[in-house]
């Protein structure tokens, strides 16, 4: 029991240490074709016909340390005429340390649309946001409490009752999106003006860069369940932090399997398994990240993550656009 707390412990120490020092990096999706909002603004109003949808994610990260890392978001776009592009609003809330730390924030995003010839199009992506950061001091443990034998039994002399509670302040990205019938690439960058989340000091948060590649290929173009298959690549940096994702999706009619791999630049994290579903109307998907880093020794019991889309029929008619090809999820 008491190991157990200890490593508890050692969790929220680094979560507080992570919002303090600004050395955390941004939640991240394993199904991040099936956030696109939240990969890149460019995305906003690409979708099928230019219908609206709207979209659910979820990710439990860790369960196996008691649901201590869990993210959501819901996002909602679709293409506007009018405005030569599309428009989308995304929510978000990720919370750390069993909900001692919790991030949240809205989004509002406008991608205007560029036909550069009949095979290529260009979309570029703004994305206006407020976020707001709340730490739960009195439920913390700090080290002056443990007892070596007992525990967490003594009170802290930490000065909890004056610090803030609550950070709260707008931000600014922006994204770049280029892509034909079989190839599309894109880049974004989040935090653009690294706004100060400090709680008791100054401490910016730091500029995330995302750049994603792809392409998508029919293996039977002229059987009746055509099979396609779409290799991927993603790199995303923040501060120190740098991560890579490569795999591949199979799509056969309805079906959708996926295996991926992760890794930052010390350390070879995880395998990614994924399988989903498509219709008309809506789309569902599963993965399990698989660790294999040395977090694998500590019970962490990888990662679950689910995402489920809704496309709506369209009450008026939107102009048709080249429709990007990149994978749902």
């Amino acid at each position: 029991m008491i190991k157990k707390t200890y490593k508890i412990f050692f969790v929220l120490f680094i979560c507080i240490s992570f919002s303090f020092e600004s050395s955390a990096q941004d939640p991240a999706f394993s199904q991040f074709y099936a956030n696109p909002l939240y990969l890149n603004p460019a995305f906003a109003g690409a979708t099928p016909k230019g219908c609206p949808r709207a979209t659910l994610n979820y990710r439990d990260q860790w369960p196996g340390i008691g649901r201590t890392y869990v993210t959501t978001s819901a996002s909602w776009d679709q293409q506007v005429n009018a405005i030569g592009g599309g428009l989308g609003i995304l929510v978000a809330q990720d919370r750390a340390g069993a909900g001692n730390l919790n991030t949240s924030h809205a989004s509002v995003l406008y991608s205007y649309h560029l036909e550069v010839s009949r095979t290529f199009a260009v979309n570029a992506g703004f994305e206006a946001s407020y976020r707001m950061i709340t730490l739960d001091w009195g439920d913390l443990k700090f080290g002056d409490m443990i007892d070596p034998q007992y525990g967490f039994i003594y009170p802290t002399n930490e000065d909890i009752n004056n610090n803030p509670t609550t950070v709260s302040f707008p931000d600014f990205s922006f994204g770049m999106l280029g892509y034909s019938k079989n190839f599309f690439a894109g880049f974004s960058a989040h935090h653009l003006t690294q706004p100060n989340q400090g709680f008791i000091s100054e401490s910016e948060l730091p500029t995330k860069l995302t750049a994603h590649i792809g392409g998508n290929f029919s293996l039977n173009k002229f059987s009746r369940n055509v099979t396609t298959i779409s290799p991927n690549f993603l790199y995303q940096t923040q501060q120190d932090f740098q991560q890579f994702n490569y795999g591949v999706y199979v799509n056969k009619g309805p079906m959708v399997g996926g295996l991926w791999a992760r890794n930052s630049a010390k350390n070879f994290d995880s395998f990614i398994l994924m399988f989903g579903i498509i219709q008309e109307t809506f789309k569902f998907g599963y993965s399990y990240d698989i660790t294999v880093s040395n977090l694998k020794n500590s019970n962490t019991l990888g990662a679950h993550e689910i995402s489920f889309t809704l496309f709506m029929p369209c009450k008026t008619k939107v102009k048709s656009y080249n429709t990007i090809s990149c994978p749902q999820f």
